[in-house]
């Protein structure tokens, strides 16, 4: 049974003199309006309890709504505030921190000050994670919002850090100070020690062995354990696989996220907003990597899965989040394809919704001039992360802005493999044509001579195969040939039928018109 708390205590006139000025004129860190005791009260008698239902209806209903009525543009009241009605409890107060620190992100800007003060409290937390007894449930969507804000904070900081020209004296002076604030070395730091503290990696080898739980429990201990450190530990590896992505070294990431079998259900399933960071940040590694085939795969597992399910988490904080990265995805998903058209991949309803909303540019993309590749990169600055540079400015040199050097990196590798491709596009238009044709023939067509036809043959074959994350050769061809005598072969992979998906939408469509039917009153 759920219990409802009273959170409209307030003071009659607090609403008004919130709206009266801006942050500076009203905002008291020390006054504590009586809604937020009785808010900081129960979900601390919970956090002790082990009550995870309680503590995820708080963290995701109630602190919405406070925020949303008291605190649209100001912070929550000062930790140092709340303290007394919770024992002072230490851990406490750094879970409130984090909460409070979240809050000021997304409503708000936050000061340098007070980004390096929230990278203090989450070192100070994690600390007590790795090295002190945490006796605590907490549930899945808090831990993995602990991880994903801390990533998301140090892109944050990075960026913020970039744009030099207009920074003061003090910030200067700040920034040079604190050097090991969102240090890259310190944030990897935590996540690896957070992964190989809670030994995620070894349980779930021994999970596929059949001697582990953690997937079927959702990571929670029903024994009166706690799930903090092992759930923390899972949810860094997604972390750890956007921060690499982020530095542009998609090996690395795709290697951190390699225990989890992505194939299947897991705990990273349970929250939606782990579910789609996964897949996005992986279909773009392996989009960066050519590994074409096994990001159309994924891209089309998860906007299916979002397409079935929105409707859902239409009142989740994350909803608008979920329909960014939905847009992001169907783009990323356009370009996948148009790189490597294995249209065969992709579920109905998921080409319905892409023609609709990429079709015409997937044409113009297919003729390779500048025109298409004007779109490569439009469609990809759209949907990429923000890309940083995590080393500091010299303070020396004169101040310039150089918030955008790693994406401007990036989108030249990207659109250099994009005109690589152009040389292809006309190999595959013949291919399509023959089963076989001889290599004089094909190059009188292409109206090149036969060591650069060769040349490009190579290349194609180059070009469609890549290394698996396993290290094996993989082809992304939909169209493959093999040369002998002077004469090419064409292989042409046949999809294999599925006939369970045209079945089940057949069954949709009389289930549907079987519920037309009973609508309808006979006279």
């Amino acid at each position: 049974m759920t219990t409802t708390y009273d959170f409209e205590d307030t003071p009659s006139n607090y609403d008004d003199v919130q709206r009266q000025g801006g942050q500076d004129a009203v905002y008291d860190p020390n006054f504590v309006p009586d809604s937020v005791k009785s808010f900081v009260v129960h979900i601390y008698r919970h956090i002790r309890e082990k009550n995870v239902y309680e503590i995820h209806q708080m963290c995701e209903a109630s602190f919405q709504t406070l925020s949303e009525r008291l605190f649209k543009d100001t912070p929550w009241p000062s930790v140092e505030a709340i303290a007394p009605y919770v024992d002072n409890d230490h851990v406490f107060c750094l879970l409130y921190r984090e909460m409070w620190f979240r809050h000021l992100y997304a409503r708000l800007s936050p000061t340098l000050k007070q980004r390096i003060d929230s990278y203090d409290n989450y070192c100070s937390l994690f600390q007590v994670v790795l090295h002190g007894v945490v006796n605590m449930q907490l549930p899945n969507q808090w831990l993995w919002d602990m991880v994903d804000e801390f990533v998301y904070q140090f892109q944050s900081f990075c960026q913020y850090r970039a744009k030099m020209k207009n920074k003061t004296e003090q910030e200067i002076a700040l920034l040079k100070q604190n050097d090991k604030a969102w240090n890259v070395y310190g944030v990897l730091n935590f996540l690896q020690a957070l992964v190989e503290k809670s030994t995620i990696i070894q349980i779930l080898e021994q999970e596929k062995e059949g001697l582990e739980q953690f997937t079927a429990t959702d990571g929670y201990d029903y024994s009166g354990g706690s799930n903090v450190l092992k759930v923390l530990g899972y949810f860094s590896m997604v972390g750890l696989l956007r921060v690499h992505c982020l530095l542009g070294d998609y090996h690395t990431g795709l290697k951190w996220l390699q225990p989890i079998d992505i194939t299947q259900q897991g705990v990273y399933t349970s929250v939606i907003g782990c579910h789609i960071a996964t897949i996005y940040h992986y279909g773009f590694a392996n989009l960066m990597l050519r590994r074409y085939v096994d990001a159309v795969r994924e891209f089309n597992k998860i906007l299916l899965y979002i397409y079935k399910t929105k409707q859902y988490h239409q009142k989740s904080p994350q909803y608008e989040q979920l329909l960014k990265k939905n847009e992001q995805m169907y783009a990323l998903l356009a370009v996948s394809l148009s790189l490597c058209p294995q249209t065969k991949l992709v579920d109905e309803s998921v080409n319905s919704q892409l023609r609709e909303k990429y079709g015409e540019k997937m044409m113009r993309m297919q003729r390779y001039d500048d025109e298409a590749f004007g779109i490569y990169d439009e469609l990809f600055s759209y949907a990429c992360p923000k890309f940083i540079t995590p080393s500091a400015p010299s303070f020396e040199e004169p101040l310039v802005n150089y918030n955008q050097d790693a994406y401007r990196l990036q989108l030249k590798m990207f659109l250099y493999e994009v005109k690589q491709q152009q040389l292809l596009s006309g190999v595959r238009t013949f291919l399509k044509v023959y089963s076989s044709i001889s290599i004089a023939k094909l190059s009188n067509y292409m109206e090149v001579d036969e060591p650069t036809l060769r040349t490009i043959l190579l290349t194609y074959k180059h070009k469609t195969h890549s290394v698996g994350s396993d290290g094996k050769i993989i082809s992304n061809a939909d169209i493959d040939f093999y040369i002998n005598n002077d004469m090419i072969y064409v292989v042409e992979s046949k999809p294999a039928k599925r006939y369970g998906d045209f079945f089940l939408r057949q069954i949709a469509k009389l289930e549907g018109v079987i519920n037309d039917m009973d609508r309808i009153k006979l006279e």
